[in-house]
């Protein structure tokens, strides 16, 4: 039961949508109507500035956080109810309920999810977004080179076989995800850093 109750709070609190609230709270632009129409860090802070982005990174990251680190201090010899709660919390920013199930791409509450699950390997893939967007300057490219690279760290540091498939799920729906952008990557229009 306590299992079931954590999973259905880590999908609702998932489904908050950040960007649409802050976007509220500021008197800004609808981040859905504007831009990418994504409701992600990235989209908020093109359309609403670098403070706004970087609040609905901390709030997307954290509400992925706070349920996958509750998970780990409940069942921290359980790792399939860790990873159905965790993913449950991602779910929610991807399909949330709040917004007809249409959301967000779901990079930050992955790295928040990660950072309360498997805190090395989500700081080495933080890592890869960093070093790719550094190098291309193109959030797009870094978020899937870092979602393509995260399963592979979870293997490698020898995580249970739920958290490496909780990895693989999460670094899937992000590709899925982010299928617009591979097609502007493939043909050379996708914006850099720094350009709206």
């Amino acid at each position: 039961m306590t299992w079931l109750l954590l999973v259905l709070f880590a999908y609702l609190l998932g489904s908050i949508p950040t960007g649409v609230v802050v976007a509220r709270i500021l008197g800004g632009v609808d981040p859905r109507g504007a831009g990418s129409g994504n409701i992600g860090a990235t989209n908020v802070g093109r359309t609403l500035g670098h403070a706004a982005g970087a609040v609905t990174l901390a709030g997307d990251a954290l509400k992925g956080f706070i349920p996958a680190a509750w998970a780990v201090a409940i069942f921290p010899d359980a790792p399939w109810a860790v990873a159905t709660v965790a993913f449950a919390a991602f779910a929610g920013h991807v399909f949330p309920l709040y917004l007809g199930f249409r959301g967000g791409k779901g990079v930050a509450t992955g790295l928040g999810v990660f950072l309360a699950v498997a805190p090395g390997s989500a700081l080495v893939a933080a890592g890869v977004f960093a070093a790719v967007a550094w190098k291309v300057r193109i959030v797009s490219l870094a978020s899937l080179g870092s979602a393509a690279a995260l399963p592979l760290l979870l293997a490698f540091f020898d995580h249970p076989g739920a958290i490496v498939t909780l990895g693989l799920a999460v670094a899937g729906l992000v590709g899925w995800k982010h299928e617009d952008n591979f097609q502007r990557l493939l043909v050379g229009t996708e914006a850099r850093m720094g350009r709206r």
